[in-house]
């Protein structure tokens, strides 16, 4: 045999090699390579339901956001009639003032009337009482100037009461 190669020896040799590797491929690669598997189908399906939980979530906040807006036009909505509500009532209020002042100035005005006719009456009767009262004096026997005299009194007394 030239170069100290014996076919027997490669043979063997290769014949074990391939038994290692049919070992090693039955021992090893398939658990590992199922392993492999299994955790990239466990990563995929934890990165769909991650993908369908955000599009489910982007979905809700559309929707709230949808009802935000409504209720945020609800309560502009609320807030102008109020408004309107409160201006009205306002307005009613400051027409029922405004009624009340002109009555108690009716009244006033009323009082005031009477008032003035009452103090025209008392001061007609005291004016008819001091020139009856002086014409009974210019006729009766009494002097002349003690007659003035007694009319200018009375009339003086009469200025200082009131």
């Amino acid at each position: 045999m030239p170069l100290n190669i014996d076919w027997q020896q490669i043979l063997l040799h290769l014949l074990n090699f391939v038994l290692l590797f049919a070992i090693l491929y039955f021992l090893l690669y398939k658990p590992v390579k199922k392993f492999m598997d299994d955790r990239t189908a466990y990563y995929k399906d934890i990165e769909d339901k991650a993908n369908e939980n955000f599009a489910q979530s982007e979905k809700t906040k559309a929707e709230y956001t949808e009802k935000l807006e409504k209720a945020e036009d609800e309560i502009a909505e609320e807030k102008k009639q109020a408004y309107v509500e409160i201006e009205k009532l306002t307005q009613d209020k400051i027409k029922e003032a405004e009624d009340e002042a002109k009555k108690i100035i009716a009244n006033a005005h009323k009082n005031t009337e009477a008032e003035h006719e009452k103090m025209l009456k008392t001061v007609r009767s005291e004016i008819t009482d001091m020139v009856t009262s002086a014409a009974e004096k210019l006729v009766s026997d009494h002097s002349t100037s003690r007659a003035f005299d007694e009319f200018l009194d009375k009339a003086e007394k009469g200025g200082s009461d009131e």
